[in-house]
């Protein structure tokens, strides 16, 4: 139930009337941005909506969308009132002058007539409320351009006040939408098909006439991106378009490969969470700092490859429950005695030992990681695949920097060597 107070939200005031700046203030009468749009825009959401908390907050901003239409009615009309008695006003604008009668009308500033296709309802709450942060985003921007083109000082005065509402209302409509607690990218109840999700295709490429150019940044690499080259003109196997993952129809799962691929994750589980109490102790066996650092980023990596693990359980709806992993408790094992040897050896030998555990251990983990992967594709989990290949490949690349360890403690170990046969 709606009550008209005869009193405006901000008192409108005009020093010196300009009938073509008043024409302007239209945009935000009639307009795609306009306070009308705002106000059944958010009315209609509020109608529609289900949740009564975040439905009061949709009939509140609504009304005082309303509240905003008078006040830019009120002050498009003071403008636009020499319209109605000054011919050069009136030849300027016709439409307002003539058909309006010097008044304000459901126009926007080029004349065009308001239209219902301007309201962006959908029916879900969170796809809304991302509508209504953009819309109010919009009309701040209107607004402020409508600052920059008036010198009268109570005309700036109502158009600052109203385009500080819009956000105002942003900030409600974001934390509204917050509080939902809905990931960011969770847009309705169907997912996306895993892999295709995280490609970005590279489909603008070469350098054009004013220099521009293919650039990299957080919108196509890091995190889980794939950057593909243009699908359009690559030229593939099964077409130009064979670089798109896709998959035609839902993944069948081939007899007993589900099965397999869990046993092997949580066998991997267990075997990384052996490792992250290994590693720990390895990295203060270590005599040389360079081995030290290395084992101590190979912790944090393995800490990250825990959490891509749990998150392949998720994904297969399974419980990340680890299994017991005896191969890599006989490694672990292998690795203290070497520790516990190493206290009696020189430096460099102590850490060429320990480093022969290390790398067994990797290349155990390497085993895994494959032999998980290639389950997952055969299954067509491309999202898993993705998470396993990280985990792969951070498992080979510790096993190239232990060799590199390795060669530097070498000839670390000759030197001395060396020293005494050419004194």
């Amino acid at each position: 139930m709606y009550h008209h107070v005869k009193k405006l939200m901000f008192t409108v005031r005009v020093d010196e009337p300009d009938p073509q700046f008043g024409n302007m203030l239209l945009e935000q009468f009639g307009g795609a941005n306009g306070e009308l749009a705002a106000a059944m825009q958010y009315s209609i959401q509020g109608i529609n909506c289900e949740d009564p908390d975040r439905k009061d907050l949709l009939m509140d901003i609504g009304t005082e969308e309303l509240s905003h239409l008078e006040v830019v009615g009120t002050l498009a009309r003071m403008h636009l009132k020499p319209s109605k008695f000054d011919r050069q006003a009136a030849e300027a604008d016709p439409l307002i002058a003539i058909a309006g009668g010097g008044g304000v009308n459901l126009f926007n500033s080029q004349g065009n007539a308001w239209t219902a296709d301007y309201l962006k309802i959908t029916g879900e709450l969170d796809v809304d409320l991302r509508s209504n942060i953009a819309a109010e985003a919009r009309a701040k921007i209107v607004y402020e351009r409508l600052i920059n083109f008036t010198d009268d000082a109570g005309t700036r005065d109502a158009l600052q006040f109203l385009m500080t509402r819009e956000i105002t209302h942003m900030k409600a409509f974001s934390l509204a939408l917050e509080s939902m607690a809905k990931p960011a990218f969770s847009i309705g109840r169907i997912a996306p098909t895993p892999g295709l999700v995280d490609q970005f295709f590279n489909d603008s490429t070469g350098t054009g006439d004013h220099g521009e150019i293919d650039t990299r940044g957080p919108w196509n690499e890091g995190g889980e991106w794939v950057f593909t080259e243009s699908p359009a003109i690559q030229a593939g196997e099964h077409g130009p378009a064979s670089a798109i993952v896709t998959e035609s129809s839902p993944p069948v799962e081939e007899a007993g490969l589900g099965e397999l691929l869990i046993d092997e994750l949580r066998d991997i589980l267990h075997a990384e969470k052996q490792l992250t109490k290994a590693l720990p102790k390895m990295a203060e066996a270590a005599r040389f700092d360079q081995l030290r650092e290395l084992f101590e980023l190979h912790l944090a990596e393995t800490e990250a490859q825990i959490e891509r693990i749990d998150e392949c359980f998720r994904m297969l709806g399974k419980s990340p429950r680890a299994k017991s992993c005896k191969g890599m408790m006989g490694l672990v094992e292998e690795g203290q005695e070497i520790m516990t040897q190493g206290e009696d050896k020189e430096d460099a030998a102590a850490d060429l030992a320990l480093i022969g555990a290390a790398q067994r251990v990797e290349h155990y983990e390497i085993a895994g990681y494959t032999t998980a992967r290639n389950l997952a594709s055969q299954l067509r989990h491309s999202a898993i695949v993705s998470l396993l290949s990280k985990s792969l490949a951070e498992e080979e690349n510790a096993d190239q920097l232990l060799n590199q360890v390795a060669r530097s403690l070498m000839s670390v170990a000759k030197m001395p060597a060396a020293v005494e046969r050419a004194e």
